[in-house]
């Protein structure tokens, strides 16, 4: 199996320099870019899996480069901050962010999210492999395709995820720590709202009215749930 690809966008060249020497030592692939313009560039040539990116850079500001690179194939990214300012981290989930590290940060931690990541692309199981149909609603887990009423629906890496997750178990109610850890995969620690910001984005997307949303439901007190307007109908995915 290929090693996985990883796009390094920082400004400051000490960080840049380290981030990616630390992740060549791992075996990863790297490039790297010390602002936005030369990003988008190697993010065309390069086409990684994962690009760590900074919220500051010179010429744009990392949630919109975020933004950018996510329309173009869903691309998995994790931000680096300098602020650890929670409205941040927020911000930059709802553009798209994967994940969020705060520096200074050590580089195990770094590790443990790059690998918690890039284990979301292992090869996906044949129960795994069904499409799920509720009645207007397809997720196609093969392809990451999601559409409703034959439309197709632009869903970050992140938010196919978690609809795919929480689909797959219709009627079951997660806890918001449930969810990080199945989805996320891993302990996360911190602002258990990244939760709520995904699922609103979501429900922006596939909810005919999302203040008053039919299939992703609110448990008041305990968390989510999809609730499934029909059973769903296991097609076979095409390859």
């Amino acid at each position: 199996m290929a090693p996985a690809k990883i796009l390094v966008v920082d400004d400051d060249p000490a960080v840049r320099n380290l981030i990616q020497r630390f992740l060549i030592k791992q075996n990863y692939q790297v490039e790297a870019a010390e602002d936005g313009k030369t990003a988008l560039t190697l993010f065309e040539q390069f086409n990684p899996d994962l690009v760590i990116l900074d919220v500051n850079l010179p010429d744009v500001t990392g949630f919109n480069l975020c933004q950018e690179m996510q329309s173009r194939n869903g691309v998995f990214v994790l931000m680096l901050t300098s602020r650890a300012d929670e409205a941040d981290k927020i911000r930059g989930f709802a553009k798209g962010a994967d994940d969020y590290l705060t520096k200074p940060f050590g580089l195990g931690e770094l590790e443990v999210r790059v690998g918690a990541i890039l284990r979301r692309q292992r090869v996906i199981t044949t129960a795994e492999q069904k499409r799920l149909v509720f009645e207007k609603l397809m997720i196609d887990p093969v392809r990451r395709e999601v559409a409703l009423n034959n439309q197709a629906v632009p869903l970050t890496a992140l938010e196919f995820d978690l609809l795919h997750f929480l689909a797959s178990h219709p009627g079951r109610v997660w806890r918001r720590a449930e969810l990080i850890q199945e989805v996320w995969d891993y302990e996360y620690v911190g602002d258990q709202r990244v939760v709520d910001v995904h699922i609103g984005q979501i429900r922006k997307k596939i909810e005919i009215d999302a203040s008053q949303p039919a299939l992703i439901q609110t448990v008041r007190g305990v968390g989510y749930k999809f609730e499934s307007p029909a059973h769903p109908q296991h097609l076979e995915a095409k390859s």
